[in-house]
């Protein structure tokens, strides 16, 4: 019996996992300090096979859920719950 082994992805791989989820199309954004969507489900519909290419490029990331979010909220991409925000465009850039 083979046992397959996952690909993990590297803490230092997320500003590429980043670059290639927009590039695919897809809006990606923190929600609040735990969590984080791919984008809008028209985006990943469109984008679906593009995103599963990323999937198997980077492997399994929910272990760096945390990392990935403050990733994307050091770049502004992000939306607080209960904010007045209705894009994270409406946020600062945290540099």
């Amino acid at each position: 019996m083979e046992i397959s082994q996952r690909k993990l992805m590297a803490v230092s791989e997320i500003p590429a996992f980043v670059d290639a989820v927009i590039g695919a199309g897809c809006d990606i954004c923190a929600v609040g300090h735990v969590s984080y969507v791919l984008g809008d489900l028209d985006e990943m519909d469109a984008a679906a096979d593009e995103l599963e290419r990323i999937r198997e490029q980077f492997g399994e990331r929910d272990f760096l859920i945390f990392e990935i979010v403050a990733y994307l909220r050091s770049l502004g991409r992000y939306l607080d719950p209960g904010s007045p925000a209705r894009h994270w465009r409406d946020n600062p850039t945290q540099h």
